[in-house]
């Protein structure tokens, strides 16, 4: 019993005891295997002394990140499935829906009123895991949730590549009131803007206007409030401090989520007073029809139907 105990590595790269014997390490460098074995010490000693749990599952975490949210939850934060609208980006829950000269199915109500931006897109659905990551970084400030988000906005603008005559195109963030910037420490849309623009290919295609757009007077809250109160509330909210730098622009307005659609179409709307040639509109998530409390598929089926049949 008197010998040293030693672990060392099979060709498959599974730890194997052995006592005394001179052994060959095989597949892995010496290097290699201390830097991997102290990274797994220091993640485990980083768990033990900082016991966290995933924010959104409760799951506890192993891993060193800034980001308190399991890479689970990550993975489940999927794209927009499905047929959307081509203008607004709506879920069309009809078979019966009608596509526009321009090509592309729109949904009953951008075929009644036609929206003042040219087109929206967005990632993910606005529920679940993603709806409670943009919280994190919203309402408990969580800043290093902005990356992820940022990777997610980068994809849903590549939705819009084909789009462009000019570039780059300006990319201009909804801005936050004066007072609530100062309360929440930053503006949510420009700071999932800033960090979209180091995602490779889209610095040399965007550039980031920030202060174009101004959020000078100061609104209740839209939570509970009808279509018609939403733009009664909102109308004269914003202004364009800077005309020269958009006229006869195409701007890409950012959000990080589309609910409505009632605080982007008023900003495209000023935006095209302004002297803007067009405007895109590029969310994290929005609101689709299938997840809006209290209307059940059927419903909203019967109801997109009847709109489609009315048009036709």
């Amino acid at each position: 019993m008197g010998g040293h105990w030693r672990f060392v590595f099979s060709s498959s790269g599974d730890p194997i005891r052995a006592a005394g014997t001179k052994v060959a390490i095989r597949g892995k460098s010496l290097l290699s295997i201390l830097a991997s074995s102290m990274s797994g010490v220091g993640e485990s000693l980083f768990a033990t002394l900082f016991p966290s749990d995933c924010r959104l599952c409760g799951t506890p975490l192993t891993n060193i990140s800034r980001l308190p949210v399991c890479q689970r939850c990550l993975f489940d934060m999927r794209p927009i499935a499905g047929g959307v609208c081509s203008i607004c980006g709506e879920r069309l829950l009809s078979r019966y829906a009608p596509t526009s000269e321009q090509g592309g199915a729109r949904c009953g109500l951008c075929r009644r009123l036609e929206p003042p931006f040219a087109k929206a897109v967005a990632y993910g659905s606005y529920d679940g895991g993603l709806r409670e990551l943009i919280h994190l970084l919203k309402y408990d400030g969580v800043r290093p949730a902005a990356a992820v988000l940022a990777g997610m906005l980068a994809d849903a603008i590549a939705g819009l590549d084909s789009c462009w005559t000019q570039r780059p195109a300006v990319i201009v963030p909804v801005p936050l009131h004066a007072r609530k910037r100062r309360q929440r420490g930053f503006n949510q849309s420009e700071l999932i803007c800033r960090e979209a623009l180091k995602v490779k290919g889209l610095t040399d295609r965007m550039a980031l206007h920030a202060g174009v757009l101004e959020r000078h007077q100061e609104t209740q809250s839209q939570t509970g409030l009808t279509r018609h109160q939403r733009r009664e509330n909102i109308r004269g909210a914003f202004l364009v401090a800077r005309p020269q730098e958009i006229a006869a622009r195409e701007i890409l307005l950012v959000d990080d989520v589309f609910t409505t659609g009632t605080t982007v179409s008023e900003c495209a709307r000023i935006l095209r007073r302004a002297g803007a040639s067009k405007v895109y509109v590029a969310t994290v998530a929005r609101t689709l029809k299938m997840e809006v409390k209290g209307i059940g598929l059927p419903d909203a089926l019967e109801e997109e139907e009847q709109t489609m049949a009315a048009a036709r």
